[in-house]
């Protein structure tokens, strides 16, 4: 499902864009499941469980506005379908060969008025690993621009192999790092769009500062047989096998 241009693309660029891959009646269905977890959110003051906050000025969570759902596929289960859609999958089987896994399931819903999702980071840093044979997934179900806080990417960033140095910063919801803002790319992409990059690209997202929702979905794909210390096949109740063995 992928020419040879495209991993040639990949991997010297580190990302590959797919607009509009998922659409129609499908985009619609999921949308409405993300809704319905926003909903469930409304009348939340804490952040609990697999549900967290956005963060005020002060660092309190800011009651009804919804930062992210962690494991997402395990709260939801009708959301494991997106991340086994056969668009995705052949694509990804294309880098990755064919026993896949998914694994780190997220939500983020980007709220009108401030709502965000991350700030510039490796993926790999949160996972403990350098390996290329992470691939991360953002799926944007809406509209996504600068004005929302589309993604943004450091092209070829991965390529050094290396994790860079990230600091934890008590107002939001992560730990960061610094990049040179002149080497960055924004990704303004329309709803259905489909972005396979790897772990170890350097990527973030600015707030929205829109009146409008930016949903998406970030979540990692991985050979069936890659030991992840932290996400062990068949123990890690957010690892999911979505094709093979």
């Amino acid at each position: 499902m992928l020419s040879s241009e495209e991993i040639v693309y990949f991997r010297e660029e580190g990302y590959l864009v797919f607009e509009r891959l998922i659409n129609g009646p499908a985009l619609a269905h999921y949308l409405s499941v993300f809704d319905e977890l926003v909903e469930r959110s409304r009348h939340m003051s804490e952040s609990a469980h697999s549900f967290s906050l956005e963060l005020d000025g002060d660092e309190n969570p800011i009651p009804g506005m919804l930062h992210k759902v962690q494991g997402v596929c395990v709260v939801e289960p009708r959301i494991l379908s997106l991340a086994k859609e056969a668009a995705i999958l052949d694509r990804v089987e294309a880098l990755l060969g064919p026993d896949i896994d998914v694994f780190g399931t997220k939500f983020f819903p980007k709220l009108a008025g401030g709502g965000t999702s991350t700030h510039w980071h490796q993926d790999n840093f949160y996972f403990g690993t350098d390996s290329p044979d992470v691939l991360s997934c953002g799926i944007y179900l809406q509209d996504a621009d600068a004005e929302n806080g589309c993604l943004q990417v450091v092209p070829g960033s991965h390529r050094s192999g290396q994790i860079a140095e990230h600091q934890r910063d008590t107002s939001t919801h992560g730990s960061w790092t610094r990049i040179d803002e002149q080497r960055a790319v924004s990704l303004p992409v329309p709803a259905g769009t489909v972005v396979l990059f790897s772990a170890n690209l350097l990527h973030g997202t600015a707030d929205n500062a829109s009146e409008r929702t930016r949903y998406s979905t970030a979540w990692h794909y991985v050979p069936g047989a890659l030991d992840l210390a932290n996400f062990p096949r068949g123990d890690y109740e957010d690892r999911h096998t979505v094709r093979g063995q």
